[in-house]
């Protein structure tokens, strides 16, 4: 029987995604098809998810008019596999590959196949992910609308043009982990200052999901929400001062672009 969602890849992106396209209530369980060539991942896939269909390669029968694929493969394999499902006949395709463009891809099928980019992270896990989507040379609104559909159930969603995607990969795909060193650095901080770690632990990592949440939900700037914990001459000025005098904001800036030119090299 032929599947309305296929996915090709059963890592960690590719479940986080079907997870949330569940949870969601988008699809029902065996409208999806999980092709994960790993038997080893399959039974872990299998434990968790008994209801979902695990297969080790797709088959004709799995694709019909109506089919739309998830490529979230490793990108030494995206195109092999951009052959196989087109030569299947899937109709439209989002990929999930970092570094690959829509034109590679759409260079192995057999036909104007719609190929839609997007650069999802991982917070995707916990339903809290940001993904960017861009069309390629044969995608429509509706195909695009379709991308957004699928990526809003694991979270917020916004639409670029493809040349674009390597700084979304700098910033927002690599960005949790600039967070987590960030988390990591405060933790062993608390630590050096005399808490246990634990403490220092629960300190760091709510402090950061607070913040986190003040800032998508208050409607204000980051300037002045810093400006409002930073009262002159205290000691948040105090550490502030520390930060920029070791050129933290241009590390983040160096960071951002190291990751942004590693996305193009692999493109190359």
């Amino acid at each position: 029987m032929a599947a309305t969602l296929i996915v090709i890849g059963g890592g960690r992106m590719g479940t986080a995604l079907v997870e949330g396209i569940l949870a969601s209530g988008y699809l029902a369980p065996d409208e999806i098809v999980i092709v994960e060539p790993d038997a080893e991942r399959r039974a872990m896939l299998r434990l968790a998810h008994d209801d979902l269909i695990l297969v080790d390669t797709p088959q004709i029968d799995h694709i019909d008019e109506r089919t739309g694929a998830i490529l979230a493969v490793k990108p030494e394999i995206a195109e092999s596999a951009t052959r196989l499902i087109g030569g299947l006949g899937i109709p439209r395709i989002l990929s999930i590959v970092a570094g690959i463009p829509a034109q590679r891809l759409e260079a192995v099928l057999p036909g104007p196949i719609p190929v839609v980019r997007a650069m999802p992270n991982t917070p995707a896990l916990v339903g809290a992910g940001v993904s960017a989507i861009a069309g390629g040379s044969h995608v429509t609104k509706a195909d695009l609308d379709w991308a957004e559909e699928l990526l809003s159930s694991v979270g917020t969603v916004v639409r670029v043009a493809e040349r674009y995607l390597d700084a979304v990969t700098g910033v927002s795909g690599s960005g949790p982990a600039y967070i987590f060193l960030v988390a990591e650095a405060l933790i062993e901080a608390g630590v050096t200052a005399g808490l246990t770690r634990e403490t220092a632990k629960v300190l760091a990592t709510e402090t950061i999901y607070g913040a986190g949440k003040m800032l998508v939900e208050s409607g204000q700037s980051p300037e002045e929400l810093r400006a409002q914990v930073t009262s002159p001459g205290g000691t948040t000025a105090a550490a502030l001062r520390s930060l920029e005098s070791r050129a933290v904001r241009s590390a983040f800036v160096e960071a951002v672009m190291a990751a942004v030119e590693r996305s193009r090299s692999m493109a190359r």
